[in-house]
């Protein structure tokens, strides 16, 4: 009998040491954002994105991996568990926030109108009236078009920006809306930096375009809530967070917007 005490030890011990080695897999968008995340040839992920899961998974000293989903079946693929959180540059806005939970957020910047080089610049209703305006679907972007441009231009949905990026580019669409950093990106590409320039940031609107970019989880999930934010805010106490950001962007990008 006095080996039971021992045997229970034990047994919380391994128990212990399987918690700390549990694995959690994070939902990716299954094309490439950058400089947020993109895979290479070999099939591994890159990208500030990435960058910042393997510094919060170190802070939380658990295994994680990487589960890529198309970006409209991300919140779907995430109730029905295929993963635990999703870490795709998702912001946290009020209609999401009904069907699942927010980590806090872990950077924030504004929605952008690109459009052709020759183009009046400008950001409003007035500004893209007649024109269409190319937008993924599922998005932040998606749901301001309708309460603010949807009278003035028309609406052409995509399933990834690189499609609507290469319709602005050949003259097919007058705009492109979408995070600006995303944008921005595409600028600076050798299929962007002849053809397009920002036309303007849009006016905020933040029951709309929501508090900032979080990861998403299931509600029920508040344990791996707690971890992952004890985890975000190590990530930026412990100067890892400026480190990451520093390889990729020269401003910082956490409370942009």
């Amino acid at each position: 009998m006095k080996l039971l005490p021992m045997l229970f030890a034990g047994a919380a011990l391994a128990l212990s040491a399987v918690a700390a080695q549990a694995e959690v897999r994070f939902g990716v968008m299954n094309e490439s954002y950058p400089p947020f995340f993109a895979k290479d040839a070999s099939g591994e992920w890159h990208g500030w994105e990435i960058d910042l899961m393997n510094a919060v998974c170190d802070e939380m000293k658990e295994k994680c991996s990487i589960v890529d989903i198309s970006w409209d079946g991300l919140i779907p693929a995430l109730q029905s568990k295929k993963f635990d959180v999703i870490w795709s540059s998702m912001s946290n806005t009020a209609e999401r926030s009904k069907v699942i939970d927010f980590t806090d957020k872990y950077y924030n910047t504004p929605s952008t109108l690109i459009g052709p080089k020759d183009q009046k610049p400008g950001a409003t209703a007035e500004d893209v009236k007649g024109k269409t305006i190319g937008i993924q679907v599922s998005t932040i972007q998606s749901e301001y078009y309708k309460k603010y441009f949807a009278g003035a231009a028309e609406e052409k949905t995509y399933q990834t920006l690189d499609e609507a990026f290469q319709d602005l580019a050949s003259g097919r669409i007058d705009y492109v809306f979408g995070d600006s950093l995303a944008l921005d990106a595409f600028l600076k590409s050798d299929g962007g930096k002849d053809c397009c320039a920002k036309m303007g940031d849009v006016a905020d609107d933040k029951e709309i375009l929501g508090a900032g970019v979080s990861g998403g989880l299931r509600k029920e999930d508040t344990e791996l809530k707690t971890k992952l934010n004890a985890a975000i805010a190590a990530v930026r106490a412990s100067g890892k967070y400026d480190a990451i950001t520093k390889k990729y962007f020269d401003f910082d990008i956490y409370g942009a917007k």
